[in-house]
């Protein structure tokens, strides 16, 4: 057996194992009250320290930053974790969810855990959760396992960083078992309102939940009724908070398809971040401005910079092919899709552009949908694949889109819909795939296979497919 498929054997064992813990929707039931719903997230959380505890504690092992966000958390975890790595710490980061493969969760200096690197921590971590049970613990759900995982493995890289991405809302998310040493909190919108409440600062009151005791935070929310409510927060955590302002502190210069040029306040430099879309301006002041929190001496301005040019993310406005040029990114939440539509035009000017859509239950996709369908010539409809999630009724979505006046087309299976989007579009056009992130990575399968990413340890794009 060559070396190849032993890893991918071991990797497929690994994740196969992982997925079988998903045995219901994660959210609560429909009739949950925001008590109930509190005290449900109340208990998972008090179940994980328990089994954290069992296990030794891995996240106390190297220093951490907490990033969390309605949007944006995920590029400025991203861009947070290159510049660590840039400037010599050796750095783990976890974002959620994935887009192909689990070890995408798992990345350590810009490269994916190693796939059989990532069985060996699963088989631990499933033993010890075994033993746990033998003795009377409660169950190792699925998220739990997750989060406990990233904690192991990052100990056992050795790592003196990680960035951790929050899954959804922060006071109740379970990744908020660490006493990071800087929270982020890039932006409050609506998403997640089922668990996270209806207004705007029911919403922030979860984010600001991350701040910790002492340390210092870094924000660029500017809702005002967010704002306050993270002030607040900051105050009663004497955490000494940095609020970061559009035209004060930084400047979004220029953008295109490779990338941002921004320019920040405090040391009057220009940035790059390679990252299409003007909202990057704000990720890249976020991470900025986290490191510096820090204070480590050998963060500098210099290193930030080279930091943040080497970071990639993959499915965020990614153009993965030219002649069509198609374009994916997982705007799944109005104000996502309202920053994708705004930010369209900095990929070029096409002749017509092909929607390929699809989304789960529980988001506000019609709303996504009426945002998106006035850029859009043609639409396909689709639908992501999930474990124990319902995806979006394309019915409902047809309706929206043909009331809009746009032709609309379903095919139900992703990988079958892109090649329909591909086959419509002539080389001055645009795909655009959107809608869910889970749908992103389906069709990213065309130019980037799982398999290749895990025997190469990289999901970041090294060339595109003409």
């Amino acid at each position: 057996m060559g070396a190849r498929q032993t890893v991918l054997e071991r990797y497929h064992w690994a994740a196969d194992y992982v997925n079988s813990l998903i045995q219901a929707p994660p959210s609560p039931p429909a009739s949950a009250t925001a008590e109930e719903i509190r005290a449900r997230q109340g208990t998972r959380l008090a179940r994980l320290r328990r089994f954290l505890a069992y296990i030794g504690d891995p996240q106390e092992r190297y220093r951490t930053v907490h990033v969390t966000g309605t949007s944006g958390k995920g590029s400025t975890a991203a861009f947070i974790a290159g510049i660590l790595s840039e400037g010599g710490y050796h750095t783990g980061l976890h974002v959620s969810p994935y887009l192909q493969v689990e070890t995408e969760k798992l990345v350590i200096d810009g490269r994916l855990l190693a796939g059989d690197r990532f069985a060996g921590y699963v088989a631990e971590l499933a033993e010890a959760a075994r033993r746990w049970e033998a003795r009377g613990g409660e169950r190792v759900t699925y998220g739990e396992f997750w989060v406990a995982l990233t904690f192991l493995a990052f100990a056992g890289e050795r790592l003196d960083w990680a960035v951790i991405e929050v899954g959804a809302g922060g006071r109740f998310d379970l990744t908020n078992v660490i006493n990071s040493e800087v929270a982020v909190i890039t932006s409050v919108g609506f998403d997640h309102v089922r668990t996270l409440g209806p207004g705007i600062p029911d919403i922030a009151w979860h984010k600001a939940g991350i701040i910790k005791p002492g340390k210092p935070a870094v924000t660029t929310v500017a809702d005002p009724a967010a704002l306050e409510v993270i002030r607040r927060e900051a105050t009663e955590q004497g955490s000494p908070l940095v609020e970061l302002a559009p035209g004060r502190d930084y400047t979004f210069l220029a953008g295109d398809a490779h990338g941002t040029l921004l320019r920040e306040a405090r040391s009057g430099r220009e940035f790059v971040a390679p990252l299409p879309g003007s909202f990057q301006a704000a990720n890249a002041a976020a991470a900025i401005g986290a490191v510096r929190a820090l204070g480590l001496p050998a963060l500098d301005d210099d290193v930030s910079a080279r930091g943040l040019a080497a970071t990639r993310f993959p499915g965020r406005i990614e153009v993965v092919q030219e002649r069509p040029q198609v374009v994916l990114d997982g705007a799944h939440n109005p104000d996502k899709m309202r920053s994708l539509a705004a930010n369209a035009g900095l990929l070029g000017s096409p002749r017509r552009r092909v929607l390929v859509l699809g989304a789960l239950d529980g988001h506000d996709y019609l709303q996504n949908a009426r945002i998106i369908a006035p850029l859009c010539d043609v639409v396909v409809l689709t639908a992501p694949h999930t474990i124990e999630r319902a995806t979006a009724s394309t019915e409902a979505l047809g309706e929206v889109m043909r009331e809009l006046g746009k032709p609309v087309e379903t095919v139900l299976e992703p990988r079958e819909a892109i090649e329909v989007a591909l086959r419509q579009a002539g080389p001055e056009d645009q795909v655009l795939v959107t809608g869910s992130l889970y749908l992103v990575g389906q069709v990213r399968e065309r130019w980037y296979p799982s398999d290749d990413i895990v025997w190469q340890q990289t999901s970041w794009p090294v060339a595109l497919t003409p």
